[in-house]
């Protein structure tokens, strides 16, 4: 990696949470450049305008997130430790992996009315997510692990739902045991359904 391109990554990662945390449109260029240091024309000689940093900062904390959940997803075998991996991501909204939370639900609240190019992005990644828990528990109930009892569509829904409302109720009072209740539940209801 060049000066030019690690220059862009410091800027990246060094705004991205600023983005996270204050939204697109309570960031200003003022704050980028405060808390990366730089003068403006430096700035703007990595980036053309505040609307592609924006979109680059987004891009990055959604591939950051679906990074996280695929790696930690990935070490896991079955279907009930993958969902289980899944959840448990969320289970510390306060002290979150991403600084300031969960990207989909800062940048979707956002992103609902104002921004259609984000609203699209963020529609096709919550969609690919519960198609992919979706196949998950399938495999789970054609592995003879889950019965075929569940709805797979149904409870990946209600993880996910459960899981954003849970991280926003969390930040929003300060305090996990929202989050550590809504934890307990989906895992206590997959049990239910559990074969082996």
């Amino acid at each position: 990696m060049g000066k030019a391109e690690r220059t862009r990554q410091f800027i990246i990662e060094t705004a991205a949470p600023i983005f996270n945390e204050k939204g697109i449109a309570g960031t200003t260029i003022d704050d980028i450049l405060a808390a990366t240091k730089m003068a403006k024309g430096g700035l703007y000689g990595h980036f053309e305008s505040k609307d592609e940093i924006a979109s680059v900062m987004v891009n990055y904390l959604l591939d950051k997130l679906s990074d996280k959940v695929n790696t930690v997803m990935a070490k896991e075998k079955t279907a009930i430790k993958k969902i289980h991996a899944f959840i448990d991501i969320y289970k510390d909204p306060i002290d979150s992996y991403i600084e300031g939370g969960c990207p989909i639900l800062n940048f979707g609240v956002e992103a609902d009315d104002n921004n259609p190019v984000l609203k699209q992005r963020l529609k096709a990644m919550i969609e690919a997510g519960q198609k992919d828990f979706v196949e998950i528990i399938n495999k789970g109930v054609a592995d003879g692990e889950i019965s075929p009892e569940i709805n797979a569509a149904d409870y990946a829904l209600k993880m996910f739902a459960l899981l954003e409302g849970g991280m926003l109720v969390s930040r929003v009072t300060g305090s996990s045991r929202y989050m550590n209740s809504l934890v307990r539940m989906l895992k206590t209801e997959l049990k239910e359904y559990e074969l082996k």
